[in-house]
């Protein structure tokens, strides 16, 4: 299965709108002007973060991906240059200093971070809790750029209201497409989860048949349709995103997949094994008596093993051709789903 994550997709909410003055009541307070300098070069940094995500839902060029990350990371070095050199507006440093500690944040996200959420891109595939660990290191980061976020917010308000500016928040093009970016990472996760978790089961129910080991089988095939069943059941009630069903009709086609898998198909595996291991135990018995030993209810019950065995073959061959078969239909439905569903919906932006 193709991995879905290339690198990090997060969501930064800030510049949601720009801020225009109004009015001042102390026109020589150079309050507004003040603010302006520091929200352009927040702006400046969200346009070349923008730039980044937006490669990264559309291209499969790494070395441009990780070429925009690392213009990102220069774009947030020389906001925090900029904001560094004004000095604090009539000593106040309160709406510098707020700007300041985001701006590091983001620093430290995109360094040491994210060093951090790649080699958990790794180890993801290994099993579906490592991969909702995963999902959920990359929410809470998510969720630390949202609180610095607010905090922002706060201070801005709170330095207009103290040096009378009046301010109108307007949304922006670039707000509008990092939101919407937002939506659709939360959407696509959801979904994903889901048909992640019975992915990585199937994955084990065809290590445990090549090592024919049924006691496994049976296990995983029990959690495989239990997990089918419940993804099943939230796929139900899960609206759609903006009116596209695409990546939930996909995922669902490879629940039912799974869960006919499970009930029906894994069955006739863990049969044949069975069959095999009881024909072996009768050829090693009439192997064991000479030809004079043997009777007629030894060669009619060996003869029977013989057809029972050839026909349990035939099952477990075609039962794992029409398995290989589907399992590469809902594979490959579901990856090119998901891609166009990312091109459709994570905006474009240079």
């Amino acid at each position: 299965m193709k991995k879905r994550f290339t690198c990090t997709l997060l969501f930064i909410a800030i510049a949601l709108g720009v801020v225009k003055i109004a009015r001042a009541q102390d026109p020589q307070a150079d309050a507004g002007t003040y603010m302006t300098a520091i929200s352009t070069a927040e702006t400046d940094m969200n346009k070349a973060y923008m730039a980044y995500i937006s490669a990264s839902a559309h291209s499969s060029r790494k070395r441009k991906i990780e070429k925009l990350r690392n213009i990102a990371v220069d774009n947030i070095v020389i906001c925090q240059n900029t904001i560094t050199n004004l000095p604090p507006y009539k000593g106040d440093n309160s709406l510098r200093q707020s700007s300041l500690k985001f701006i590091q944040l983001c620093y430290k996200i995109f360094n040491d971070d994210y060093t951090h959420i790649v080699n958990m891109d790794d180890i993801a595939e290994r099993s579906y809790d490592e991969m909702q660990a995963y999902l959920l290191l990359e929410q809470a980061t998510n969720d630390s750029l949202e609180m610095g976020n607010k905090r922002i917010a706060a201070a801005e308000k709170a330095f207009a209201a103290k040096y009378g500016v009046t301010l109108i928040s307007e949304r922006t093009e670039l707000g509008d497409k990092m939101e919407a970016t937002g939506r659709e990472t939360r959407y696509h996760d959801k979904v994903y989860l889901l048909f992640y978790k019975c992915n990585w089961e199937d994955n084990q129910l065809t290590e445990a048949v090549n090592q024919k080991n049924v006691t496994k089988i049976e296990q995983v095939r029990s959690a495989l349709g239990k997990y089918a069943i419940e993804g099943l059941k939230v796929l139900d009630t899960l609206k759609a995103f903006d009116n596209d069903g695409s990546l939930a009709n996909a995922c669902r086609q490879a629940l039912s997949f799974y869960k006919t898998e499970a009930d029906t198909q894994a069955p006739k595996l863990t049969d044949y094994f069975m069959k095999e291991e009881a024909f072996n135990k009768l050829k090693a018995t009439m192997d064991a008596k000479s030809a004079d030993q043997r009777t007629q209810q030894d060669v009619d019950a060996y003869n029977k093993g013989v057809n029972e065995i050839n026909a349990a073959v035939n099952t477990y061959n075609q039962t794992n051709q029409d398995l290989n078969n589907g399992r590469n239909d809902v594979i490959n439905t579901w990856n090119a789903t998901e891609k166009q569903f990312m091109d459709i919906h994570t905006p474009y932006y240079k």
